[in-house]
């Protein structure tokens, strides 16, 4: 038995691998900056966590501390662990060794990595094949970001681009999603980052499924087997066709290279999931999963917290819940909106998500939040950063081309959405917005 301390255990990567040393039979303490829902079910689980930055609160006994990028390097406990010499690993490097010598499915690109990889891991843990996973979202399904199955060699994992996270891994199967600009903080410029996935990308070392669009140029001196995969689009190795709307999910015909499936059942809203769908299951079949398991399980998929969650779903108001935060996202959230709700008002919330990123890409979101019948702000959620000069919600506000539009702070809010009488109503965000949600819901659920 070892003693772990994860600095910043709250986190949805940290928390995954925390709760495995704690399965293992390892004592695991850890600290984070406030209590979440998260972190209390960790609690409950036994481990021992801080919320005060204070190193009287540090066990005395510990093998190897593991942490977080996202850290302040202002951190009383990260510059104690630092000054007296402890044996310390990032996240990405841990994640790397539980995966090392495992057939490794790593998920990555700057959207959609969540959903997707979620899906692999409820398909193939619910057929003969099985998988353990370390995920970045809750599983409505598992109730957990994390799941294991110690008779399968298969362990789905999200590869996360910030601080160039996974070239930690040594794939066997992997798939690119997107490849949008994003962490400029951290790669300086687009081509940086692309030559990061493409670093990635070569270091897999069987099959690589990219989204058509992205630039196969890029990939050509890749070795592995390489599919494209898109939502329609005859000249994409995998597609869906004949997709219908039905009852908030999606029936759909996957054509693959070797037979076309029919009737596809996906129960989980959002178009865009259609094309998250006919990538998970391209890799599910490549792995050995049957059609009567695939289509078992894209039929039980529920989904992951946050993306796309139906919270309240009444004639009169739908109420949905997503994490996106880049202006891709917010295009392919409006977009399944329209295609599963026409003719309704759509109102949205959005808590920008970085100064950095609302700077870079302000033209961007303000563009895409323009795809809303109504739009409110929040002030920016500021993670990791500090402020800067001039960027803030109202400058992000005034260049959405929609009268429309509102600024709000969090106490106004509930009262602000009440007159403005949703039809369609979508909190966005990856910040704290998700503390509103409840509040939301107990608002409008008895109306």
């Amino acid at each position: 038995m070892k003693t772990y301390y994860f600095l910043g255990i709250g986190g949805i990567g940290m928390s995954a691998i925390a709760r495995y040393m704690k399965d293992l039979g390892n004592k695991v303490y850890g600290y984070d900056r406030i209590s979440t829902p998260l972190t209390l079910e960790l609690e409950k689980e036994g481990m021992i966590i801080t919320y005060e930055d204070e190193v009287s609160e540090i066990p005395s006994d510990i093998d190897l501390v593991i942490y977080t990028p996202a850290i302040p390097h202002n951190n009383k406990i990260y510059n104690y662990f630092i000054d007296n010499k402890f044996k310390m690993e990032k996240r990405s490097q841990i994640l790397g060794e539980l995966t090392k010598n495992k057939k490794c499915i790593a998920i990555a690109g700057s959207h959609g990595k969540t959903t997707c990889s979620t899906m692999i891991a409820h398909i193939l843990y619910n057929s003969s094949v099985g998988c353990s996973a370390f995920l970045g979202g809750i599983s409505k399904n598992f109730d957990s970001n994390y799941v294991v199955n110690k008779n399968s060699d298969y362990v789905v994992v999200e590869a996360d681009e910030y601080d160039r996270s996974f070239l930690q891994l040594d794939p066997t199967i992997s798939a690119i999603t997107a490849m949008d600009a994003d962490h400029l903080d951290v790669y300086g410029d687009y081509k940086e980052m692309q030559k990061s996935f493409i670093e990635f990308a070569n270091k897999t070392s069987e099959v690589l499924f990219l989204k058509k669009g992205i630039d196969l140029h890029l990939f050509e001196n890749n070795t592995s087997a390489k599919h494209t995969y898109a939502i329609r689009g005859v000249d994409a190795d995998y597609y869906a066709i004949n997709i219908r709307c039905s009852n908030g999910g999606y029936y759909f015909d996957l054509r693959t290279p070797e037979k076309i499936y029919y009737d596809i059942c996906l129960n989980y809203g959002g178009v865009h999931n259609v094309e998250n769908a006919v990538m998970a299951i391209g890799i599910a079949l490549i792995c050995g999963v049957s059609e009567e398991e695939m289509r078992q399980s894209i039929a039980s998929f529920s989904g992951v917290k946050r993306r796309f969650e139906v919270v309240i779903n009444r004639k009169d108001l739908v109420y949905i819940d997503d994490y996106a935060h880049h202006p891709n996202e917010i295009k392919a959230l409006v977009e399944s909106l329209r295609f599963q709700y026409p003719n309704r008002k759509l109102t949205g919330v959005f808590q920008p998500h970085l100064y950095s990123r609302t700077r870079d890409f302000a033209d961007e979101f303000a563009k895409e939040l323009n795809g809303f019948d109504e739009v409110v702000l929040l002030d920016i959620y500021p993670a990791r950063e500090e402020p800067i000069i001039g960027v803030d919600s109202i400058m992000l506000l005034h260049k959405i081309n929609n009268m429309n539009r509102y600024y709000s702070s969090k106490e106004q809010l509930l009262d602000l959405l009440e007159a403005l009488y949703p039809e369609i109503l979508v909190t966005i965000g990856a910040g704290d917005i998700s503390e509103l949600v409840p509040q939301i819901e107990k608002r409008f659920k008895d109306e």
